[in-house]
Formats: C-alpha cells, structure tokens, sequence
C-alpha cells in the first residue's frame, strides 16, 4: 500500500513539472485578419485609387508579401485548403460545397493548437466543403460564433490563435446586392470624402468602359474601404488590450476580388492575393526580414497550417501537403504554386495552373467551355448583364473578348512581369517553348504526385469512395488515374478515332473524357454520331450524360434529349446537379426538356426552400438542391416560365 501510494506520489510530481514545463514554453499569440474576395488592391500593394490607411499601417510595420497566392479562386476549397494543410484535390474537396468525406485523424490544424493550450476562436465563417465539417469545427475552435474573440479566454495569460473573417468586400457586397442595399449597408459606413468616383476609377484593359462598369469598380473600392476600417478596429482592440507586443498578426484574402474575371479563373486577377504578416519586437527573429520591407517569396495557401505550427513550435502531422515558409529550419524556397478550378455552384469545370515568380501556365481540360459561363449568383449583379449585352453585340476588344467569349484556349502561358492582366497568352509562342514544356511538365508531375481527384466526376466519386475518404482511396493507388488524365489530357487536342476509341473503353471515366472530347469538337462524322447513339445506355450516368450532350451540341437532339431528361428525373442530386446544368446551356433547343425542368425544380424547392440565402452553407443534398434550383431557373426564365 504504501509502495502504490509513494508510486502516485512520484507520478503527480513528474506530471506537475511536465506542466510547469510546458508553462515555461512562451508561444506568440496568432492573430488571421481575413477579407473576402478581395485583390490586392491596397494602397501598399500601389494601388493609389486604394483607401486603405489601416492595412497600409500594418504594411510599414510588418512584412509584405507580393508573391503570395490562393490554391483555388472561389472560398470553400481555400478553407479547406486553409484548415487542413492539404491540397483539396487531393481530398476531394475541390468542388464547390463537396459532400466528400476527409480522414477522421485529419483534424484542423488549430486543434493541435488547442492540444498545447492555445484560446482558438473563429468568427465566423467556416465553410470547410467537407462532410466532417462539424467534426472539424469541434475540434479546432474554442469558440466559433459571431461573437468569438481573444477576450474570451478563461485566462488573460492563455495564448490564443483567433481568426475574424471580413465579409465587407464579398461578391455579394461588391456587385450582387442591389445597389440600394450596398449604399445603405456598405458606403454610409465610409466618410463622404472616402466615397471613390466612377468617373476616375481605374478599369483593366479587359473591362469595357462603360459607365455602368465604371460604378461597379467604384462600388467595389468602397467595400475595400470599409473593410479596412473593421481591419482598423480589431487591431485598435489588440493594442488597448496590450496584446499587439506579443502578436504576430497576418492579413490576407480568401482569393481575388469578387468582379468579373477575377474570382472563378485562375489567371492572376482570380489567384493572387494580398499577404501581410506583422511581427512584433519580441518575435523579430521569426519575421524573414526588418519591418516596411516587400518580399517576392512565392507563397500558397497550402503552407499556412504548417507554418503557423511552426512558429508555435509545434510539428506538423506527416500528412500534411504544405510545408513551412516562416519560423525555425526553413530550408528550401518554393519555386512554383499550384492553383484548380473545379465546379462552383452550379458550374462545372476542370483547370489548373502552375504559376512560377514569373510565368504562369493554365491548363484547360473544358475548353469548350468559356471563362464567362453562366452562372445564378453572380448573375444577379448588373455588370454580368452588362458583359453579356456587350459579348452579344460584338461590342468588345480582344482582351475583353478573351473572358466574355464562349470557350477557352487547351494551354495558356503568361508573363506575369511584362504582363501582369495576363493579356497576351504565349502558349503558341515559339520564343517561349521550352518555358511552356517546363511548366507542362510541373503540372503533370504535380497532379501525379498529388493523386489529383478532380478527373473524377461526382457521381462516380461518390460510387468509387464507398466509406472511404477520396484521401484514402487516393493514397492506395486503386484508382487508374493516369488512364483517366490521359483520356481528360486528349479534350481539345486529340483527332475524332482517338476519342471514339475513348468510347470503348472498360473504365467508364474514360468514356466520360471521351465524350466530353466530341463535344469540344467543332464537327464530328455521322459515324461518330452513330457510335454516340449506341452508347446512350452506358452504365455511368456521368458517361451518359456527356455522351448525350455530345449529340445535342452537335444537332442529334431526338435521340440526345430522352436520355437527359431522365437523368434530371435521377434518385441522385448530383447526376440531376450534372443533368440540370447539361440542359441549360443546350437552351432553347432543348425545349422538350421544359416538363422535367419544372418537376426538377419543384423538387429542389422542397428540399432547400428558395427563402434560404445562397451563402448559407447547408452540404449535401440540401446544398445540391439549390445548384439543381439554379439550373431549372435560367433555363425555364428562356421560355419565360
């Protein structure tokens, strides 16, 4: 007995020094000032029609970064991206609002910080786009509300990691609300003096000058405006708390600004974001460099989560993708940055980029589909309307041309130095030839090594996964992706037999690349339609789909309609998500179509009521229901129904 007592005696001793121990271990506090949809349009980036005194402060008195970049231009795939360490197409999380699970071992990165005693707090948005998004909020946030901050610790001594999401300079502010509603929640908080002219307003080369989009680039600088002034008060409220001398605080956006060309693309103006990190005395040693200084570091969002571990001195778990750009033993410098673009909303689509200090290369595997497609949210904002009524007419120069027309070039290469809209594409450039074979090169070496998910379409995802993570089925090679990739690699380039015989293949995500190659064909043989129309069948809804779109786009609509029509009637929102968007870019010639548009709305309806705000993230059914609701809408409001 007195053994066992003089044993718990021993161990309640170790177990008080291991504490004081980790007591002794000072860490920094971690302040994540995020804006939404927001380029670095600020008056320290040079942007001189900025007004941003609060932002530009904190420039001077930390570390700028000019070369820092998101991993995907739209926000719920930059949180994942964020939150988890790891690149979303590796997850499967790269589709907008994805209902795909991530491992359970993966918690968010601050719950490791929690595991050392750090305060974490997020206000508030999450939108991590995985089905363990309640999981992850657990487990990584002390608190996470509307309300959530540093000055609700348990102990003021506590260090804490506290995240406040700006949603001033959103889509929604900047150009969806109308604009009665930006004027009366956004501008009235903003000095009269502060208000910026449209007549002045600086417009890119690819934004017609009109005076509707002169108002909208004015209305857009206002919200930036306005975001700096919370910017102003949250670090007011550190420094009254005499917080600021042991804060390491960073400011940056989720992706580029929410206007047209910007946020969805993955061309500089939709991928490039504002970065600053401000580094107080006592953690100088940690900063890359003396305070007012601009470096040209390459960073990406994939790095945060490692990074913050360590500055906090805290390791990171091996699975995760990115690695550390700041603190102890940073060794190596990244020479490129990896950007996706996947299906946002209702819109489906397939890119990615690799971006070097100075050359950015985009691959496109949907060609056919351009860089203006329509799409419901963005669509309510008066200035997409006003580069569809320009598009129409004919009405544009080249470098509008290139976004507002109807497909995209297979390859882009850009100067990012000499050419920093991203203007001239030099892919056919000879001069640039061994650049655009280099960066090729780094694309298909990355998305190999990064087992890229994103060839998959949904519903065969869905079916492949089972109980497992994409993660997981990824990492055990079972999948056939350099087939699929091969097949997707063959969309805008290969002849007509190569993608029939895409056709016959055994892998139905081959047959679905397949098809999808004929449709991006300009013509195609009455024989290739006579093989498309025995496939109509295939056992993949995916595959049958695209083959059936292949034959409407190329006129062969009584055979092409039945097979969509049914697929819009399917059990599975994600096939009536894929079916739905299929009819409404076919238009007015899939009339027919209009009795199972209908019923498919009716459905949504029930599912998700249209009362429910689009930025209320719901995943699942309930999040495909109003993509499905997005779809049926524009394609009935062609027949005025």
């Amino acid at each position: 007995m007195v053994c066992r007592y003089k044993s718990a005696v021993r161990l309640l001793l170790l177990l008080l020094g291991y504490c004081v121990v980790l007591q002794a271990v000072e860490r920094p506090n971690i302040l994540w000032i995020t804006a939404e949809d927001m380029s670095p349009t600020l008056g320290c980036y040079g942007d001189t029609f900025a007004t941003t005194p609060n932002i530009d402060k904190l420039a001077k008195e930390g570390v700028l970064y000019s070369n820092a970049f998101a991993n995907a231009p739209v926000c719920s795939p930059s949180r994942s991206c964020l939150i988890t360490g790891c690149y979303p197409t590796s997850l499967s999380t790269q589709q907008m609002r994805s209902g795909f699970s991530i491992p359970k071992h993966m918690r968010g990165f601050p719950a490791l910080l929690r595991d050392q005693g750090y305060f974490t707090t997020n206000n508030v948005k999450t939108d991590y786009n995985t089905a363990n998004y309640k999981q992850i909020i657990e487990a990584s946030w002390s608190e996470n509300s509307n309300s959530a901050h540093w000055r609700n610790r348990p102990e003021v001594s506590q260090p804490f990691f506290s995240i406040f999401n700006l949603m001033t300079s959103h889509q929604s502010r900047s150009m969806v609300w109308p604009f009665k509603q930006f004027k009366k929640e956004i501008q009235s908080q903003i000095l009269p003096e502060d208000i910026h002219d449209p007549a002045v307003a600086p417009l890119p080369p690819y934004y017609p000058d009109t005076p509707l989009i002169r108002r909208e680039m004015a209305r857009y600088y206002d919200c930036v405006t306005a975001m700096d002034i919370q910017v102003g008060i949250i670090l007011k409220q550190l420094k009254d708390d005499n917080l600021k001398d042991n804060t390491i605080i960073f400011f940056f956006s989720d992706h580029g600004s929410g206007m047209p060309r910007h946020k969805r693309a993955l061309l500089d103006s939709g991928m490039h974001v504002p970065l600053i990190i401000y580094f107080p005395k006592k953690w100088q040693h940690l900063s890359p460099s003396k305070p007012g200084y601009t470096t040209e570091s390459l960073v990406s969002f994939v790095d945060f989560a490692s990074t913050i571990l360590n500055l906090t001195g805290i390791p990171s778990p091996i699975t995760m993708q990115g690695k550390p750009f700041l603190g102890p033993n940073v060794t190596t410098k990244r020479r490129y940055v990896y950007g996706h673009r996947d299906r946002v909303d209702e819109v489906r689509d397939l890119a990615r980029s690799v971006r070097d200090y100075r050359y950015l290369y985009i691959r496109n595997y949907m060609p056919h589909l351009g860089y203006n497609q329509p799409t419901a949210w963005p669509d309510k904002g008066e200035i997409r309307h006003e580069f569809y009524r320009l598009a129409k007419e004919k009405n544009m120069t080249p470098e509008q041309w290139h976004f507002a027309g109807p497909n995209r070039p297979v390859e882009e290469l850009y100067d990012c130095l000499n050419d920093p809209k991203n203007l001239k594409n030099l892919a056919k450039s000879k001069k640039h030839k061994n650049i655009l074979g280099r960066l090729r090169s780094e694309h298909i070496r990355h998305i190999t090594d990064t087992v890229d998910l994103g060839f998959l379409p949904e519903s065969e995802a869905w079916k492949m996964f089972g109980k497992r993570s994409g993660w997981e089925l990824g990492q055990s090679k079972s999948i056939p992706l350099n087939e699929i990739r091969t097949a997707a690699a063959q969309v805008g380039i290969a002849i007509e037999s190569e993608l029939l015989k895409n056709l016959e293949s055994e892998n139905s995500v081959v047959r679905y690349w397949g098809a999808i190659g004929l449709t991006a064909q300009k013509t195609i043989s009455n024989k290739a339609k006579r093989i498309l129309k025995t496939k109509l069948k295939d056992s993949s809804h995916a595959a049958r789909i695209e083959i059936a779109n292949a034959l409407a786009v190329h006129n062969e609509l009584n055979e092409a309609l039945p097979a969509l029509t049914a697929a819009v009637n399917h059990e599975n929102l994600i096939v009536v998500t894929h079916a739905a968007r299929t009819i409404e870019l076919l238009g007015e010639k899939a009339a027919v179509a209009k009795p199972a548009m209908k019923n498919a709305l009716a459905r949504a309806i029930k599912i998700r009521p249209p009362e429910t705000p689009a930025t209320v993230v719901l995943p699942g059914d309930k999040d495909l229901a109003m993509f499905v609701a997005f779809s049926c809408r524009a394609f009935l409001a062609i027949f005025e129904i």
